[in-house]
């Protein structure tokens, strides 16, 4: 028996257009897998968490949200040789970053300057995820 070529059709583009939108992640979900990869990575006690890295959170109290999601993006990417779960946490952010952008975004360029260790980076990181989880900026 077989089904009408319109049926089969219609099927197949019900289902495709049911798993687009299961790939669709929620944005609270990529904060709060991102806070808990970010935590794992706080419990791990390696010599590269004490790298320097460029330091987005010293005293910029400028830049919005998204731009410091995006600035962070940079950072994580930068210290991937020492953690691999940070090049997922990038990408994270930075689906978050195109998510809520309505500009293409890249990993933003990160000026030089005041720089602090990775692993506090990761500390600031994951408490401004916190924050953004706790008020909802994301949905």
């Amino acid at each position: 028996m077989s089904i009408p070529g319109p049926v089969l059709l219609t099927v197949l583009a019900l289902w495709a257009g049911q798993a687009g939108a299961a790939a669709l992640v929620q944005p609270s979900i990529l904060l709060q897998e991102s806070i808990q990869l970010l935590g794992a990575l706080l419990e791990s006690q390696v010599s590269c968490n004490k790298m320097n890295v460029t330091n987005i959170f010293a005293g910029n109290k400028h830049d919005n949200d998204l731009e410091v999601l995006c600035k962070a993006t940079t950072v994580a990417l930068e210290g991937r040789s020492c953690h691999q779960h940070l090049e997922g946490i990038s990408l994270n952010l930075l689906s978050l970053v195109r998510r809520e952008s309505s500009a293409p975004q890249g990993p933003c360029p990160v000026a030089a300057g005041d720089t602090t260790s990775l692993n506090q980076f990761l500390v600031d990181l994951r408490r401004v995820l916190q924050r953004l989880v706790k008020d909802s900026s994301f949905k």
